[in-house]
This record gives structure tokens, sequence and C-alpha cells, in this order.
């Protein structure tokens, strides 16, 4: 399991005359692991040679009964794994606890918590990313952008690759979101989007938030007007709402979606990461 001391190889070093700053520093071992080990062993009276014949985990369990017995009761989460996962988009700790425990149930095993879990990829965690707390009233705004990490069909016929894009849109007030694949990111598609957007929320927000993006905007400069393309400003004026884009390279501004967006990536990519999707010619 992460992190379970090894009892053996501590024993080895000591007895090889190695002192516990050497063990530590060679092995990366904490100083409170090998002081507790060999604590142990001088109480219970363990030499290495009663030891050097038995497998680990026996010899852990010599030491460490009462965790040995807890430790396994439950089925190990395979930390190679999660740690190759989560370099995968949207993929996330609790995402692939879930998996985890699907995987134990289904095999009759005991999975551990969710708390135990990520202690025992704590050495992986390196830092928690915050978001400021923003007011929002209802019905007002609507962000949209694009999620920027792409999904995948595969045509049947020839086992062409086709790259698919998703469209996100997020409500601020109540992060309602909406989501549709497309096959490209043309101006076409962008308004497309947009007026099924507006048909999923049965109604237009005063204002439409959206990034600088060459769909639907033509020039945004630090002063004076923006610039929409024609057909953006039209659809704007049909619907009556004020499409504003974000300023220059400021993503907080639309924050709402752009945190949508990270989890439609754990809840559709990453989600659905492991399954092919086909395409059926006519």
């Amino acid at each position: 399991m992460a992190n379970k001391i090894n009892v053996k190889l501590i024993m080895e070093l000591k007895a090889s005359g190695l002192s516990q700053n050497v063990i530590a520093k060679t092995r990366h071992i904490s100083k409170t692991s090998i002081c507790d080990v060999l604590n142990i062993a001088k109480e219970k009276q363990i030499f290495y040679d009663d030891i050097k014949d038995k497998p680990d985990d026996e010899v852990y369990r010599l030491f460490y009964p009462d965790k040995f017995a807890v430790e396994t009761m439950f089925k190990v989460p395979d930390y190679d794994y999660i740690h190759n996962e989560l370099k995968r988009v949207g993929v996330t700790l609790k995402l692939l606890h879930q998996e985890y425990r699907d995987f134990c149930n289904k095999e009759g095993l005991i999975p551990v918590g969710y708390t135990k879990f990520t202690e025992g990829y704590s050495s992986y965690i390196n830092q928690c990313n915050l978001s400021n707390h923003l007011e929002h009233k209802p019905g007002q705004t609507v962000e949209v952008d694009w999620s920027g990490k792409l999904m995948e069909i595969v045509n049947v016929d020839t086992g062409e690759i086709t790259k698919v894009h998703l469209f996100v849109a997020c409500l601020p007030y109540s992060q309602y979101a909406y989501v549709e694949p497309t096959l490209d990111e043309k101006q076409d598609t962008w308004l497309r989007c947009h007026i099924h957007m507006y048909e999923f929320f049965s109604g237009v927000p005063v204002k439409t938030v959206c990034d600088n993006l060459k769909a639907g905007v033509v020039k945004h400069p630090k002063e004076g007007d923006i610039i929409l393309t024609d057909a953006y400003e039209a659809l704007g004026s049909h619907y009556v709402t004020a499409i504003m884009p974000t300023g220059v390279r400021k993503p907080k501004q639309k924050s709402s979606v752009e945190g949508t967006v990270g989890k439609v990536a754990t809840a559709i990519i990453a989600k659905l990461r492991q399954c092919t999707f086909i395409l059926y010619m006519n």
C-alpha cells in the first residue's frame, strides 16, 4: 500500500551497519519511520536474522499487526495507474475514486474511502486552485466558449478519425450549463450553437459574454469600439442581447464558463475517455 513502511529493508540496512541518517537519505524513508521500526524491534527482541527469510508482508504484520489487519481488508488503489490517468484531459481524483469504487463493488472487494484514497496520493498533490466569488443576477448574463479540449468519432467505413468540438455555455447565477458537440468551430456553427442554446434555456439573457474568437469578433482594441462580425452582430440584434467580448487575455471576466469547461472536461471528456464513438455514413 502507498506509504507502507518497508520494515524488512530497514532491518536489513541497519544490520549491515548503516546509520539511521544514511538509511533515510539513501532510501528516502522518514527518520520517524526508521526509528519506530527499530524501537519495535528492540521491544520485541526481533533481529534481522529472524526475519531475513520471511516475505515482506509477513515481516510487516509481525511489526504492525493492527495496521496490517486494517490495510489488508481493503483493495489497494493502483496509484501508478492513477498518476498516469491524472495526466489525461479532465481526469480528477474524485472521478478516479468513483471508478475505483465501481470496480471494487463489481469484484466484491472493499474500497477505501475518498479521504484515505487522496491521502495515499498526497505525495503527488502540489496545490489547490481557488476562484474568486462573483455576484450575478438571474437571467442577466450567459457566458459562451469552446471547450478547447476535443473528442473524436471514427468513420466505421474508412477508419478516419474526426475531431469533435464542444460548445459550452453557462448561466453564472445558477451555473446551469449547455453543451453541444460540433464538427468545427466555424462562424456558422458558432451562430447555430447560440440559437440552440437560447432554445434550450427557453429565453435570451440581457448579455452574451464571449471570448475574442475570430468567428465573432473582428477587432477588440484597448480603446475604442469593439467590432463584431456582421453575422454575430445581426444575431445579437435579432435576439435583443448585448454581445460583450471579454478583455483580451482576461478569462476571469467569464469565469463561470471557464469553470464549466473544466467540469465538462471531467464529466464528459474524461468520463468517456475509454469509449469509441462511431460515425455511420448513409
